[in-house]
């Protein structure tokens, strides 16, 4: 993007390069940009980019928590396994309902018109395989079970690299795969671990380390020098923020803050790491406190989908299956393993409807921060984003791979009409929301993997 005016060079939105030593920052919208690029002859506005983004939950969850009507199901009873949604004593047929928000999902309330619940969704387990493999790595495939005749698992291209075929090829990474598994005991494959691959037995690898992540997809590590980024920044910064307006002054303050909080939080949870190891405190395999942890990597994806780091991203908020305990401090008084909870549920139902709720809970706060970040044309980032909250699983207890819970948020950029329930008729393949989410971010195919169809309910 340049401009003819003789006060303004030309710049580029999305690179800024800062500090001697090269560093590349991507930039938030800002309207300055925009009118510069008018001046010089170009249109007023452009539309934002499309993103796509998923917060994935291990084990599947608790269904009496989470799907409307189920609060009375004795455990560990399925109750959705012939997608029957029942609610106050009444069948509820195919369609669009008002959103009910049930104890796990009473968080999204204050989202409520940029979400949908999605039921009766289902997927088929190709047996030959553990079922908790299956359940994360082909949450996303783009085949159907069987197809893969070199291949003990129904796995392909996933529909995260799918999209960025079209969405991702002008961003400096196409992709983004995360993982909130800090545990260096890796005793479960690739498979229960991964939700993203390139194609079959081709896993996108994801990080699990914020300041790794942190470091590549800003530069920092070649500037040992400087220990942050908007120190690197900021002389070059300055120069620029003469040039903006009012507004945009404000809104690069609050961008440089967004980095700069993520730089103070991982500098601290650095600092308790030594201080525990020069007092020699033992901790379990953990590196840093859970809920921290977890909203630490969910600002991550968004600071990088805002500032046009990457169009995609994916977050696993734990590994399928993996027995180590974990500290949920602040949740629970002691560690446990997930994945074990989930097996007796009779004794662990509190505490599972507590990680139910703090997961949707961290969801609907990244939701939060993406609808206050502008963009153009009067839009925010959540609006130009379809970020899905999902579990392969629709029970943890029983291993069902039908009746899956989802939650989708955002607007993809207004092709998406949310703020309802969506309860699908019986025998609707979850390929039909991902067909549905292709089309919703310009990508036309015919079919998905097992796709029938599209979900019309959400389309515009």
């Amino acid at each position: 993007m340049t401009t003819n005016n003789d006060n303004a060079r030309p710049v580029s939105r999305r690179r800024f390069l800062a500090g001697t030593g090269g560093v590349a920052l991507s930039l938030p919208w800002l309207e300055s940009f925009t009118n510069h690029c008018a001046a010089a002859g170009g249109s007023q506005t452009s539309a934002p980019a499309k993103r796509l983004a998923f917060f994935y939950l291990p084990n599947g969850i608790t269904r009496r928590g989470f799907f409307p009507g189920e609060g009375d199901r004795s455990l560990p009873n399925f109750a959705g396994q012939n997608n029957v949604w029942r609610f106050e004593g009444k069948t509820v047929p195919p369609g669009r309902h008002p959103l009910t928000f049930t104890p796990t999902l009473a968080p999204l309330h204050k989202m409520r018109d940029k979400v949908a619940l999605i039921t009766g969704l289902d997927r088929i387990f190709q047996h030959g395989t553990d079922s908790h493999a299956q359940s994360a790595s082909c949450f996303l495939t783009s085949v159907a079970p069987f197809q893969v005749k070199n291949s003990a698992y129904p796995l392909a291209r996933t529909l995260d690299h799918v999209a960025a075929d079209s969405i991702g090829q002008t961003t400096p990474y196409s992709t983004l795969e995360l993982s909130c598994n800090d545990h260096k005991n890796n005793i479960e494959s690739i498979y229960f671990d991964n939700m993203s691959w390139y194609d079959t037995g081709h896993v996108a690898p994801s990080m699990r380390n914020p300041r790794q992540i942190y470091d590549r997809l800003f530069g920092t590590r070649a500037n040992t020098r400087f220990r942050n980024i908007t120190d690197l920044a900021l002389g070059n910064a300055r120069r620029l923020q003469r040039r903006l307006s009012f507004a945009d002054r404000k809104k690069f303050d609050e961008y440089f803050e967004a980095i700069r909080t993520i730089e103070k939080r991982m500098d601290r949870i650095a600092t308790m790491k030594s201080e525990l190891t020069v007092a020699q405190v033992e901790r379990p395999a953990e590196h840093l406190p859970r809920n921290e942890y977890i909203h630490l990597m969910g600002d991550l994806l968004v600071i990088a989908l805002q500032s046009g780091v990457t169009n995609v991203g994916t977050l696993m908020v734990g590994p399928e299956r993996w027995t180590t305990p974990t500290n949920w401090e602040g949740i629970l008084d002691k560690p446990h393993s997930h994945h074990a909870m989930t097996h007796d549920p009779k004794r662990h139902v509190e505490d599972l409807l507590k990680l139910d709720r703090f997961h949707v809970a961290a969801f609907t706060r990244l939701l939060e921060r993406m609808d206050s970040i502008e963009e153009a044309n009067g839009t925010t980032l959540l609006d130009n984003t379809i970020f899905t909250l999902g579990a392969g699983l629709g029970d943890g207890t029983t291993h069902q791979y039908n009746d899956l819970p989802l939650v989708v948020a955002g607007g993809g950029g207004g092709t998406l009409k949310l703020g309802k329930h969506i309860h699908c008729k019986t025998g609707t393949p979850l390929a039909n929301l991902w067909l549905t989410q292709l089309h919703a971010l310009g990508i036309e195919r015919k079919t998905y993997a097992d796709s029938t169809g599209t979900l019309s309910e959400i389309q515009t």
